[in-house]
């Protein structure tokens, strides 16, 4: 009866081990119910506990000075049922995402990136999506991001786990028992690795073309929001932008589809959009979330960074589709990303040497006073959107 004496009063009594005083015993206390062999009931009951103290700061802290606590966690993480795998994922969720945690939580567990790997790649494992969600936190930190890219080119053949990776990523059906959502925000954490984007724009792979429907996904903002992001960063790299923009990817339609709305054209501004913009429905809705739109501007500024990609945008008529959108959109950041990105179409073109705007050295002096202009600029925004109300569709 001893144990479950013990576990009731964890349960019960949440704060005992928030107290500083005496954390090391109960941390060992605890730690007898979490490791392997333990009693299930009691396993249970502890890992309940542990996620419980996730949920606050002080809680998590208190954890993250437990190396061993960690490694059973992370234990219990990867081990098959009827261990409580789901809770002990849950609590890695909520310690990883405090990046002031990770060293403690890598020092404690060096092959968690891995393992956690392992299991998302694996198309039977139910918590996949838990152990996805911690990479995806995990990866916003260059160290576990690169622990974790290292893992993943280094699989035979080479770069078969990114390989996979992304085929989960764009396969819904990959786990019937988890949707896998996070794959898409872990993407975009490793795609600010130039070696993620060379094998995502390697034109033999074919990896691009299949992320760009992903841009409408409408089951989750998690996963398009992810895969947004991926696109953008992958714009980082001008060398690729005539590919990236030409038929083989054809990459515009796709980033201003879910920008446009249901507004009507005339019969000479409609001949110059693509085709897959032309004569939207009425019902047609823009991205719902902000932030997402953001990114997509983004990235279509950057493809702006070179002459033939500004002219090409141009031509394809993203003007029109950004001009309704500003006159749309509510949010004073994405209006005024918006704003940036119009004047580069409808602007004078740079001088002589200065065409790549991605190349273009800008003083730091010089710098510091846009990024000042800019804060007036959006502060300006807000309060006149503030006096109109948000514009109506």
């Amino acid at each position: 009866m001893r144990g479950l004496e013990v576990a009731s009063r964890l349960l019960g009594e949440r704060g005992l081990l928030e107290q500083e005083a005496g954390a090391d015993t109960e941390a060992a206390e605890l730690l007898t119910f979490l490791v392997p062999g333990a009693r299930a009931d009691l396993q249970a009951a502890a890992a309940q506990y542990v996620l419980a103290l996730t949920g606050s700061s002080s809680g998590r802290t208190l954890l993250a000075g437990q190396a061993a606590l960690l490694r059973a966690l992370a234990e219990l993480a990867v081990a098959p049922a009827p261990a409580p795998s789901r809770d002990a994922s849950r609590a890695l969720v909520n310690l990883a995402a405090d990046p002031g945690l990770h060293q403690q939580l890598l020092a404690a567990n060096p092959e968690l990136p891995a393992r956690l790997l392992s299991c998302v790649l694996d198309s039977q494992w139910p918590w996949a999506e838990e152990a996805a969600a911690v990479l995806a936190n995990l990866s916003r930190e260059l160290a576990p991001c690169a622990a974790l890219m290292e893992k993943l080119m280094a699989a035979e053949p080479e770069q078969l786990g990114l390989e996979r990776l992304v085929s989960a990523l764009c396969m819904p059906t990959y786990n019937a028992a988890a949707p896998l959502h996070y794959l898409g925000p872990l993407l975009s954490n490793l795609s600010q690795q130039a070696e993620v984007r060379a094998f995502l724009l390697d034109p033999d792979r074919c990896v691009v073309q299949r992320l760009l429907p992903l841009t409408q996904y409408t089951d989750s903002s998690v996963r398009r929001g992810g895969v947004v992001g991926t696109l953008r960063n992958c714009c980082f790299e001008h060398r690729h932008h005539k590919w990236l923009l030409g038929p083989q990817v054809d990459i515009l339609p796709f980033l201003l589809l879910p920008l446009a709305g249901p507004e009507e054209f005339s019969e000479e501004e409609m001949d110059r959009l693509p085709v897959d913009l032309q004569y939207l429905s009425p019902d047609k809705q823009r991205e719902p979330d902000a932030d997402i739109r953001k990114m997509l501007i983004e990235a279509i500024m950057l493809l702006t960074a070179t002459a033939p990609g500004r002219q090409q945008i141009r031509d394809q008529g993203a003007y029109l589709i950004l001009r309704e959108l500003y006159n749309w959109e509510p949010e004073p950041d994405v209006r005024m990303a918006c704003e940036k990105l119009i004047q580069v179409l409808i602007g004078d073109e740079p001088e002589v040497g200065m065409e790549n705007l991605l190349e273009v050295q800008v003083p730091e002096d010089v710098e510091r006073q846009l990024q000042h202009i800019d804060q007036q600029e959006q502060l300006e925004l807000a309060q006149e959107l503030r006096g109109k109300g948000a514009p109506q569709t």
